[in-house]
């Protein structure tokens, strides 16, 4: 089969990667795609918001299964788009993506089927926002209700740092259309964690944990970034708290958006915070996640289109999907001044000593080709180097130790990636 992915980060390297372990696969394309993914796929020069071109590229080329991997164009309606031209597409459609789309409509989604979350208020004016948070509780969490790249959340610990955010997200739209609505949210304590999983419109089925590490610096310092690392699994995720999580927040986020009218097929990203109260969601994404792919995928035995056309065909319930008994670590290499401002366009050296290391992998986020044929900086995040190990302090050492492969000017990334696995 012929099979068309949509993007061109670390995310659509590691789906490429995984798709063409498919014995079913005989040909990949990926739209728009990057220096990386040019290993496994035929790029094509075809923006991702670029629906109607997309389609008809799909229709010519005789693509017999097309992959959403960004948010943008899922929450646009690409999905729609292709099923209108008979065109077999994996992700969730326009009025199902809203889940990650809206966050003032995920809450309320929440709130109305009783899914454990934080307390909220949604906005819609500025002034509004500001007169309630004079008597809200700090520290408080502002989101801008809209996608804003992993980017548009704020956690403020004073009342002054409070107002502030609301005039960067309502009032000078820093985040762009995102802040035309705003969420003010409780803010909770705990273990984060997120849980990939697939989802038929009925049927749900759990990936293995994983952890993001969102701040630009060690320490959880610095600026909120689209993730800088992240580990798999998580040690605080216990079978305990995955029942849980399964009876309770699951099973019926997928029977609501159902009962809403709004059967969603695809994958439901879920954030979770691990509260003193029990597990919380903190945020929906209707897409893989980046960079847990980087650490999820190459963990997961099962033949991913396998699972891909159970949840186009609502047969996921006869799929067994099954996870390695190991661990997973990715450090993102990122551009130096990243998530603000840094240069681009710098030979990237040492790639080459990845291949034919089993458990080592380094995943293109940002590159593309030079013009003398070498593989350039192109991004604020550039890579995401990954190893595999017995358990998790193993596969940290190795990722680590892969880190110091790759060598580019500004070369720039967290040194604590996976420390809090020292905690477990």
């Amino acid at each position: 089969m012929k099979v068309l992915i949509v993007g061109s980060g670390g995310r659509e390297h590691a789906i490429a990667w995984k798709v063409a372990q498919s014995p079913k696969v005989e040909k990949i394309y990926c739209a728009p795609g990057n220096a990386g993914i040019a290993e496994y796929a035929e790029c094509v020069d075809i923006k991702a918001m670029e629906f109607e071109k997309l389609a008809s590229f799909a229709k010519e080329h005789a693509v017999d299964l097309t992959v959403i991997g960004m948010d943008d164009p899922l929450v646009g309606g690409i999905v729609d788009v292709f099923e209108s031209h008979g065109l077999r597409v994996f992700g969730p459609r326009k009025n199902a993506a809203i889940l990650e789309g809206s966050k003032a409509f995920s809450k309320d989604l929440m709130k109305k089927y009783h899914i454990p979350t934080a307390a909220y208020e949604n906005f819609d004016r500025a002034e509004d926002a500001l007169a309630y948070l004079e008597t809200a509780k700090m520290p408080i969490v502002l989101k801008a209700d809209g996608l804003a790249l992993g980017k548009g959340v704020l956690i403020c610990n004073t009342l002054e740092e409070a107002k502030e955010g609301v005039k960067e997200i309502m009032t000078d739209k820093k985040f762009g259309q995102a802040g035309s609505r705003m969420v003010v949210e409780e803010f909770m304590t705990g273990r984060e964690v997120s849980v990939l999983t697939f989802v038929d419109g009925k049927t749900i089925r759990t990936m293995t944990s994983a952890q993001d590490h969102k701040r630009a610096g060690d320490g959880d310092t610095g600026l909120n970034t689209g993730g800088m690392g992240t580990f798999s699994p998580s040690p605080f995720y216990t079978k305990e708290i995955d029942a849980y999580c399964k009876e309770h927040i699951y099973q019926p986020t997928v029977d609501a958006m159902r009962a809403e009218g709004r059967e969603f097929k695809g994958i439901i990203f879920f954030g979770l915070m691990l509260t003193e109260d029990g597990p919380k969601v903190l945020e929906y994404n209707a897409r893989f996640g980046d960079p847990e792919t980087q650490v999820v995928l190459p963990r997961m035995k099962t033949d991913i289109i396998d699972a891909f056309e159970a949840c186009i065909d609502g047969t996921l319930d006869q799929i067994d999907l099954e996870f390695e008994n190991n661990a997973a670590v990715c450090v993102v290499l990122a551009s130096d001044g990243y998530p603000v401002s840094y240069k681009k366009g710098y030979p990237i050296e040492g790639l080459e000593t990845f291949k034919g290391k089993d458990g080592y992998y380094v995943f293109h986020a940002g590159t593309a080709n030079g013009a003398d044929g070498s593989i350039v900086t192109n991004g604020g995040r550039v890579l995401g180097v990954t190893a595999k190990g017995d358990d998790l302090k193993q596969a940290r050492a190795n990722a680590y130790k892969a880190v110091e492969w790759v060598r580019f000017e500004n070369k720039y990334y967290r040194h604590d990636i996976g420390k809090a696995i020292d905690e477990a």
